[in-house]
């Protein structure tokens, strides 16, 4: 498990990190979501050793991480640094070796690599013929290519189409499965609530929010309900304590004063006629972003 532990960092007397702390578990996805600026690629530097903490920890199984261990880790950073004039299959081969892998091990590893990424036909081109889309599947094999222990990825999905996301979503499964942590920036809030199994959200150089998407989604749904009735839903303005949000019709959504309040809002509709919903509306990712990261 990698842990982090009160990080902070200053840039020029302007402090950047803010005592962040937070973990990412065994086999598990987890998104790291943040605007630009939030502090998400200081923080990914320093748990990869690139840049040091003014104060805190980053821990590895439970130790100080140092160099060794940080040997094993995979990085995808977001400014790619691959070799345009070398081909895919040669430039992951070089990197494996300089992890240790025998050269025979890595042009084995590399050519596999390639082949599930959808790059078997395109190994031996030069990396600069390539689409973007491809070098950067290039540069996910990179981060892959000596069997990391954790996976730290900088916006690993920017600027790919739909098929290539799916493609990339399998492999971190994939590495996942087999016990790696895998931490990950993205932007895109659909994607981060469709893959990942936890979430840390970072706002001001300091975490904001965290836990299972599920688990924040839960916590921060209020006491939101939608009603669909049998007839016009515009008395329900005029009931006490009933704060109406917006009706249209025969639909409505509204907001109680306590979630337990819902039971007799629902036999009040039923007395009216009939009720063909009665939902707690739970946020979507990018509701609860919108309003921890103000």
């Amino acid at each position: 498990m990698l842990e982090l532990d009160g990080i902070s960092r200053s840039f020029d007397g302007r402090r950047v990190l803010d005592g962040i702390s937070f973990s990412v578990e065994p086999g598990r996805l987890t998104g790291f979501v943040g605007s630009n600026g939030a502090g998400k690629t200081t923080t990914m530097r320093i748990i990869l050793g690139v840049l040091a903490p003014d104060s805190g920890a980053v821990r590895w199984k439970g130790q100080t991480a140092d160099r060794e261990a940080r040997r094993h880790f995979g990085y995808m950073p977001e400014e790619r640094g691959l070799y345009p004039k070398m081909n895919p299959l040669d430039q992951l081969v070089f990197l494996a070796r300089l992890h240790g892998v025998g050269a025979a091990e890595a042009r084995r590893k590399a050519a596999e690599l390639l082949e599930q990424l959808g790059l078997g036909e395109r190994m031996k081109d030069k990396l600069e013929s390539l689409s973007l889309g491809n070098q950067q599947r290039v540069q996910v094999a990179a981060a892959l290519i000596h069997d990391p222990v954790l996976l730290v990825l900088d916006e690993p999905f920017s600027g790919l189409d739909p098929i290539t996301v799916d493609t990339m979503t399998a492999i971190l499964r994939t590495s996942a499965a087999g016990g790696v942590p895998v931490l990950f920036s993205s932007h895109q809030l659909d994607l981060v609530e469709r893959i990942c199994d936890d979430l840390v959200i970072v706002a001001g150089g300091g975490v904001v929010a965290r836990g299972t998407v599920s688990e924040l989604r839960h916590e921060r749904a209020g006491a939101r309900f939608r009603l669909v009735l049998g007839e016009d839903a515009g008395w329900l303005r005029d009931v006490p304590g009933l704060e109406v949000l917006d009706v249209d019709g025969r639909q409505a959504l509204v907001e109680l004063p306590d979630v337990s309040h819902d039971q007799q809002l629902l036999a009040t509709a039923m007395q009216r006629g009939a009720v063909h919903e009665f939902s707690r509306v739970i946020p979507a990712l990018a509701d609860i972003y919108r309003e921890v990261a103000k």
